[in-house]
């Protein structure tokens, strides 16, 4: 087996041994174990830095299951690698932060580690699978881990729900995608991804086109949390902290943009593709935005702040899609899929250090409610330090990195239009506007995150423990996260030829490798450009928003916590469950004579279906033998004796008519037999 195939595998083998090590090593926290396995992987995927920086791939395939043309066949190309690079990265991490942040002593670790290992797993095989059909059942992997995560707790009803609702809805996206893996396979031929991107010149034009496209973005958008399926992120955050900081940063949630990126030279260049991305985008992302603001929880405002940023990527990868229309393509549109992927990064940094800053300030308070927390800033320095540097990214402010893709993406927004396509001059100034409105409440949101939970004045009543920092081990990863918000943000093209570029060569294949776009170059100072001035009002209209906070947070629209599409899920969950109860009560009466009811009338169906699917009701009578009076007597009993039955009370009566039955229609038949042997 290939080195590679084996570190997909890895996390998957490691967990079969995690319960014995948590039962022979009481002593040692089991997370010193796990922390080797993403350490190893993320070295081993620097190892290919290299080769992708100049253009090339690795790819390496095994037969597994060749009646179904499922190979596991493993192909790593500059956007695969970003990816794996950020899951095992982010994974060590995360599993450092989790050591200290979970007590050996209380916590089930063999359970959570176990699941956490399935969980990474999965997602190197989701972005790293070429074989469509192995992407899917790793695709289901992650549902499957994420709902035991979520559970984890699974003493707290709130656990039990948000990992129902996760899965439910995850799901049903997975399904969804598995219909439009079909129709992909019956389009193209063949179950490799990169042999199918070859194909899209001529895809295009078969009538199951579109259909695909949805059915493949429905499993896409319910990953990645897009409105309306976005309403499962929010009740996820009863995981724990460290699997919210993995989910949100790196793993599950990014899941959906890779596959939309990953399908972009297959779809993209499509005005349906195009409108789909660009929309949904924009308006998950105005949504998680408004949305945030109203969370009392930290983890909730950093839960919906997921959701909106989400938003925006996958509105950019829309916009960038277009790129594929020309024959020579546009450096607006190349612009726009740069912003998505610089993006992605960014926000892997700074959200999962904000996310482990909000379990720090939960794990030394005892809540993470912002109308009990206030005056942390001298008592955590540390944490509060993090916080601002993390949450000042996640609003755009310079000099971190944030700011910069920000930029990008104001830029993309702004430029769109000067291109007549996809008949956009209609809907041309709405993207901007929108973009720019959700970003007054990114800032917004930041600010009630970092000054309701650090500023003000410190109240020791509101808290069940004795507050203070957090000790050095559960810093030490948010630490690391924030020093790479601010180097990139300082020096940002340290990445761009060794991850942004090779990415962005694989979103935008058949786009010539020597154009422009490809050559990333990534500056602060664009001179006093529009989006500099969108920039400047944003952080002026947000500050104002938060100065008079007092005179509008008794809005009720403010005081409205929980999200109002939860309703339609409510409503539907009952309705489900409502006529799955009904269907039961009518088919499990517990009387055998309804059940050989139920299935002689489906027997009937399917008889009578089948006869008229192949035309069976035409009788040529030329060639039958003359029907005797004995032959019709037979007949009339077995009419009489069928109809009969239906109408007896009593079981022995019925089966001795049965018999009767059956025995006139054995007689039919040996005479019949006999007539003919004659």
């Amino acid at each position: 087996m290939s080195l590679t195939l084996f570190a997909v595998l890895l996390p998957f083998v490691a967990a079969i041994f995690i319960p014995l090590l948590y039962k022979w090593l009481r002593s040692v926290h089991t997370g010193w174990f796990v922390f080797v396995v993403p350490l190893v992987l993320f070295g081993y995927f620097l190892t290919f830095i290299s080769d992708v920086m100049n253009g090339n791939y690795y790819y390496h395939s095994i037969s597994w299951v060749p009646t179904l043309g499922m190979d596991f066949s493993v192909f790593i190309d500059g956007w695969g690698l970003l990816f794996a690079l950020l899951i095992t990265g982010i994974g060590f991490l995360v599993v450092l932060y989790s050591i200290y942040y979970l007590n050996k002593k209380r916590e089930a670790l063999h359970n959570f580690y176990v699941y956490l290992l399935l969980f990474m797993g999965a997602m190197l095989g989701v972005v790293l699978s070429d074989n469509i059909l192995v992407l899917y059942v790793f695709w289901e992997i992650t549902s499957l881990s994420s709902m035991l995560l979520i559970s984890y707790w699974y003493k707290r009803e709130a656990s039990i729900e948000g990992a129902q609702k996760s899965t439910l809805i995850t799901v049903f996206g997975g399904f969804t995608m598995l219909g439009g893996i079909a129709l992909l396979s019956i389009i193209t031929g063949t179950l490799s991804i990169q042999e199918m991107i070859a194909q899209a010149d001529t895809a295009v034009n078969h009538p199951y086109f579109l259909a695909a496209m949805i059915l493949i973005l429905v499993g896409a958008f319910t990953k990645s949390a897009q409105f309306p399926f976005h309403i499962w992120l929010p009740d996820a955050m009863e995981a724990p902290t460290p699997v919210s900081a993995y989910l949100h940063s790196a793993t599950m949630v990014k899941a959906g943009i890779y596959l939309v990126a990953r399908f972009t030279p297959f779809f993209g260049g499509t005005a349906e593709w195009f409108w789909i991305l660009s929309s949904f985008g924009l308006i998950t992302l105005l949504y998680g935005s408004l949305s945030a603001v109203r969370q009392k929880d930290l983890k909730s405002i950093l839960a919906f702040s997921t959701i909106s940023q989400l938003g925006m990527i996958m509105s950019l990868l829309g916009i960038g899609s277009a790129a594929l229309y020309f024959d020579v393509p546009n450096e607006i549109y190349t612009g726009a899929v740069l912003a998505a992927v610089f993006h992605l990064f960014n926000h892997a940094t700074f959200k999962g250090s904000l996310f482990m800053a909000a379990g720090i300030v939960d794990h030394e308070t005892g809540t993470r409610d912002i109308r009990k927390l206030g005056g942390l800033m001298t008592i955590m320095p540390a944490t509060f330090t993090i916080s601002v540097i993390g949450a000042a990214s996640m609003a755009g402010l310079p000099p971190f990195n944030g700011f910069l893709s920000k930029e990008k993406f104001f830029m993309a927004l702004t430029d769109v239009t000067e291109y007549s396509i996809f008949s956009i001059e209609s809907a041309a100034i709405w993207f901007p506007i929108v973009g720019w409105v959700a970003s007054i409440f990114t800032f917004l949101y930041c600010a009630i995150f970092v000054f309701r939970t650090f500023g003000g004045k410190f109240k020791p009543e509101n808290f069940s423990k004795h507050v203070h920092e957090a000790p050095i081990g559960m810093l030490i990863s948010p630490i690391i996260l924030v020093t790479i918000v601010v180097i990139v943000g300082i020096f940002p093209n340290i990445i761009s030829p060794v991850l942004l570029e090779p990415a962005i060569a694989s979103i935008m294949q058949g786009v010539p490798q020597d154009h422009p776009a490809f050559n990333v170059d990534i500056y602060h100072w664009h001179g006093w450009e529009l989006e500099l001035f969108m920039t400047i009002a944003v952080v002026v209209l947000g500050s104002l928003l938060y100065a008079t906070m007092r005179k509008w947070q008794n809005l009720s629209i403010y005081q409205r916590e929980r999200d109002p599409v939860n309703g339609l899920y409510d409503y539907g969950l009952k309705g489900l469950v409502s006529s799955s109860t009904g269907v039961t009560k009518l088919q499990m009466t517990g009387r055998l004579r309804d059940y050989l009811s139920f299935i002689s009338v489906f027997l009937i169906f399917l008889v009578m279906y089948t006869m008229f699917k192949f035309d069976a009701f035409g009788l040529n009578l030329a060639g039958m033998s003359e029907i005797t009076v004995y032959e019709a007597i037979l007949v009339l009993f077995f009419i009489v004796s069928v109809l009969a039955i239906p109408f007896i009370q009593q079981r022995v009566a019925a089966v001795a008519v049965l018999a009767l039955s059956v025995s006139i229609l054995l007689c039919f038949s040996l005479s019949s037999e006999l007539r003919t042997l004659r």
